[in-house]
């Protein structure tokens, strides 16, 4: 049984280091390409025509906030095109006629696409409205956006090389100083952005449309073979298939597209997993394309990295299982050279620290009231071990599942309140009493390492703790908070 928990223990912390590490390499890009400007052309053409796709269902909350920002988007009105992709179901229909109606009034090209069923959720959407949508570009924004005036003359200027498929913004957050969930959510978030998209994109490599905030050339969306409802993120999936063609992408770092973060852990926890098993089970699909192609072998590299990395999950969920026998292990006297090696894992703790260090160094002036936050966030990341555990193993065992949106409560600011949305969801998930078995489990880990002064393990123990306890009695708080 010792090696079994053993060999369990190394493979977890073999498979967290690698992916741990990766995070140097983001590094070591970052300077070397720190400087690297992409090229703007000064002046746009505004005489292509652009679409601008709204995709939702039943945000009755915030729809009229995201019409009314993209009719205050700076572009001639005769060359702007509005498609409001509507798949609800309830009274956000009305609300939804009746804003477009009084823009039509105003002169803007909007129209109110409704379909029979929500066959392929939002892909299936997109898809449908690519068959009518008049613009050369296709600008997307979800319902819970509010997209700058001179959007489109920011991000169409990249459009002047012909070999550009598709420009995405950065995510700027509303919310983000709202409550501890937004703050966590905000630092994750600007470590795929500010390193993590810019590296990739000037280092050569594949990097994603996020889904929202950003514009394509609608060549570039048809020749990629369209929009995809074989995954739970076709926006990932597009991305790949597009550059696999030969199509570039440019990111924006320091042009954003302010946004919502969900403020209710339950939203936040099924955005969570409908990004996790997307990204496995798009890796499935298209890492088979990207090693038979002709790209380096570093873009291929780096891609199955991109791709892959959401496999951590299941290995934090292990290694918190195993780190309370491993407590009776080591003080049982032996295998002193096994935990001597383990000491070295330490290092892609600090490789995930500097990353988002740079992240907020890069684009905050508090950055240090922001990173101070790292310890909180990095328990918030192993108390969603339960929750992204099983969406990696839905994903690798191809097992179905409807598109899960995230609900939008229009919380912007201290005072406003997500309780009584009618989206809430109200029931609590099995997966939250196995979270909360483990934050009991990880407090019989931290007690075991104070009998036995093993005072090197206490911090591990620790955040598994206060992530697992944070993560199930926040998710109960809410749920009850609903009624």
């Amino acid at each position: 049984m010792e090696d079994i928990v053993l060999i369990g223990y190394f493979l977890s912390l073999t498979i967290l280091f690698i992916f741990g590490l990766h995070g140097f390499i983001m590094m070591y890009y970052h300077h070397k390409y720190r400087d690297v400007k992409h090229k703007q052309k000064k002046e746009i053409d505004t005489d292509s025509i652009v679409t601008i796709q709204l995709p939702l269902y039943n945000e009755i909350y915030v729809v009229e906030r995201l019409i009314d920002a993209v009719c205050e988007i700076d572009y001639p009105k005769d060359k702007m095109e509005i498609q409001v992709l509507d798949d609800s179901t309830d009274e956000t229909i009305n609300v939804v006629a009746k804003k477009i109606k009084e823009k039509f009034d105003l002169g803007f090209d909007i129209k109110h696409v409704r379909r029979q069923s929500r066959v392929g959720f939002k892909a299936g959407a997109l898809k449908e409205a690519m068959k009518s949508a008049k613009g050369d570009y296709i600008a997307i924004f979800d319902a819970d956006f509010l997209p700058h005036k001179d959007f489109l003359k920011k991000t169409l200027s990249f459009f002047a090389d012909e070999k550009v498929g598709m420009v995405q913004t950065r995510w700027e957050h509303l919310n983000g100083d709202y409550s501890i969930l937004t703050k966590a959510q905000a630092l994750a978030l600007d470590g795929h952005f500010v390193i993590e998209q810019t590296v990739r994109n000037k280092a050569g490599f594949f990097i994603n449309f996020n889904g929202t905030g950003g514009v394509w050339r609608k060549k570039c969306i048809e020749e990629a073979g369209n929009w995809h409802s074989d995954t739970l993120t076709e926006d990932l999936d597009l991305s790949y298939r597009a550059q696999l063609i030969g199509w570039r992408f440019v990111f924006l770092k320091d042009f954003t597209s302010p946004a919502e973060l969900p403020s209710e852990i339950n939203a936040l926890k099924a955005q969570q997993f409908r990004w996790t098993k997307g990204a496995i089970e798009t890796a499935k699909k298209v890492l088979p394309l990207v090693w038979k192609s002709k790209v380096p072998l570093r873009i291929k590299l780096q891609a199955t990295f991109h791709l892959t990395n959401n496999l951590v999950f299941p290995f934090i969920l292990l290694a918190a299982i195993l780190n309370v026998p491993l407590i009776f292990i080591k003080n049982s006297g032996s295998h002193e050279a096994y935990f001597a090696i383990m000491s070295l894992f330490v290092l892609a703790f600090i490789s995930s620290f500097l990353f988002y260090l740079y992240s907020q160094k890069d684009i905050r002036t508090d950055w240090r009231k922001k990173i101070v936050l790292f310890p909180l966030f990095m328990a918030g990341s192993m108390g969603f071990a339960v929750n992204n555990s099983r969406a990696v193993i839905e994903g690798l065992l191809s097992r179905k599942s409807e598109f899960v949106r995230t609900p939008k409560f229009k919380v912007e600011k201290d005072g406003d309140s997500w309780k009584g949305n009618k989206y809430l969801n109200k029931k609590i998930n099995f997966s939250v009493y196995v979270e909360l078995l483990m934050a009991v489990y990880c407090l019989v880990g931290i007690i075991s390492s104070l009998y036995f002064l093993e005072i090197a393990a206490l911090p591990f123990q620790f955040l598994f703790f206060l992530g697992f306890s944070f993560v199930s009695l926040t998710s109960i708080k809410h749920a009850f908070q609903k009624t």
